[in-house]
């Protein structure tokens, strides 16, 4: 049954009409949950602190960045806590997102190896509009900044798992606030709307040998104004230490992925994106990189009765 309901979560994106993409997004979702699904906190067992780096489509000027810094724990048997920081800067700092968050999770046993879990996050953002920045900007321009405004937000998700399979659905944000800048003549100019986005993660783990494991793994993310969003990927786990595969993100990139399980404490996850579309073409944009560091703080016997693979 499970292995059917991995498949639907591919299925589903041929029905959906909703428009996405609004987040920040990653190639390496799978390892980045928490960033998405606050049910997701504790939910590894142990104390699991995460960074990530993207660089997306270097080498054209003014391209978007995106630095997380995540980090959860159990504190119970049923308990978890999570907090999540998310920066993402376009245009050499004259847009720039910073998000914190700080989440609550509550797992519930429902078999004797698969567990649901329902969370809570809240959090705010701070948006920072500079256009100053902008190379052809002139005082003529008159552009209102938007100055570091705060907006409280909360969100919400549902996760479960076992050994082998994995899925979540979330709204990391339903608060759908509007940034604008009132001219003092009853007008007003539009600057920014942020909206509710819509994750389904979901994947599987499959023994192929006593040495080599298939991780299959799918995010579908969806937001009102903007194009649906699936990403598919293949990943293959040699000896528990190696992982390699590749990625595809819908009508817009490819994707090459490798991780390394340095020691029982630390991964390095390494991905490169490379568009499909016109902008991958041209040349001054050289993809898209990812760099992704795991630290968690366990004991080598519970890593060795409990392991986790996603």
């Amino acid at each position: 049954m499970k292995k059917y309901i991995f498949i639907l979560v591919f299925i589903i994106a041929g029905f959906e009409t909703i428009t996405a993409q609004q987040d920040a997004q990653y190639t390496q979702y799978m390892y980045n949950t928490i960033a998405i699904n606050p049910a997701y906190a504790g939910s590894r067992g142990v104390l699991s602190i995460a960074a990530l780096h993207r660089s997306q489509w270097v080498g054209l000027d003014g391209a978007p960045t995106t630095q997380t810094l995540n980090l959860n724990s159990p504190v119970s048997e049923r308990v978890g806590l999570g907090l999540s920081i998310i920066n993402d800067e376009i245009g050499n700092g004259t847009n720039q997102d910073t998000y914190f968050d700080a989440a609550f999770s509550y797992t519930v046993p429902v078999s004797n190896e698969g567990k649901l879990s329902f969370g809570l996050k809240a959090g705010g953002h701070l948006l920072n509009v500079d256009f100053s920045k902008l190379r052809n900007y002139g005082a003529e321009s008159n552009l209102p900044n938007i100055d570091n405004k705060f907006s409280p937000n909360f969100g919400a998700g549902i996760y479960y798992h076992d050994e082998k399979f994995y899925a979540g659905l979330s709204v990391p944000n339903f608060l759908q606030t509007e940034h604008f800048d009132s001219a003092g003549n009853n007008s007003s100019s539009f600057l920014a709307n942020e909206r509710m986005n819509f994750y389904l993660i979901s994947g599987y783990v499959f023994d192929l040998n006593h040495n080599l494991k298939f991780k299959p793994a799918g995010l579908l993310k969806a937001v009102q104004g903007a194009p649906l969003q699936l990403d598919v990927s293949a990943n293959f786990l040699l000896d528990d230490t190696f992982s390699f595969g590749a990625a595809y993100r819908w009508d817009a990139a490819v994707s090459a992925l490798v991780g390394f399980q340095i020691s029982d404490q630390f991964m390095l996850g390494l991905a490169y994106d490379r568009e499909i579309t016109d902008l991958g073409a041209t040349r001054f944009n050289d993809g898209s990189f990812e760099v992704f560091l795991r630290y968690e703080l366990f004991t080598r016997y519970k890593k060795v009765l409990t392991p986790r693979f996603f």
